[in-house]
């Protein structure tokens, strides 16, 4: 069953979308983080159940991740989302550290990809259904400048600015 909640950030009210797990703690996995306005991002559809409840694990981390405290998420996303190759740069996101960021090329060297594939990994990153927990924002140009952001560049700059980064 897909359930939603939204959540009220510094950023704009966040739209989560997860499916019921099967786990013992009875949570969520995460299938989707999207921000208003965001390119590609998710929108309520029919038959999908608002269970704020649901999140409340998630939003907690969100509260203390937006208050400062909170430098690395815990989260179970959900399985099937992306191509094996998205899943892989998804997958290499997840490793950029809090306070940190790296460059497409990096990123691209550490996967092994050719120079030639830096343009797919950028489109993977810009296909990242989890803003925020999964730290795309972090990735930036060889010259330091930001560049691509679903959410916007703004909100890139704000994200890297709480991280200090």
């Amino acid at each position: 069953m897909t359930v939603y909640t939204t959540f009220d950030s510094p950023l704009g009210e966040l739209l989560l979308v997860g499916e019921a797990s099967d786990t013992a703690t009875g949570g969520t996995a995460l299938a989707s983080l999207s921000m208003p306005g965001q390119k590609g991002g998710a929108a309520v559809q029919g038959g999908w159940v608002r269970d704020d409840e649901a999140f409340t694990a998630i939003t907690g981390q969100l509260r203390a991740y937006f208050a400062g405290t909170l430098t690395d998420f815990d989260i179970e996303y959900a399985a099937g989302s992306g191509t094996e190759f998205q899943r892989k740069v998804w997958h290499a996101l997840d490793s950029v550290p809090y306070g940190t960021t790296t460059t497409y090329g990096k990123l691209a060297a550490e996967l092994g990809l050719s120079r030639a594939a830096v343009r797919a990994l950028g489109t993977a990153i810009g296909r990242n259904p989890v803003l925020v927990v999964r730290p795309c924002h972090r990735v930036i140009g060889a010259d330091g400048s930001l560049t691509g952001y679903a959410g916007g560049l703004e909100r890139k700059q704000r994200l890297l600015d709480l991280e200090a980064a």
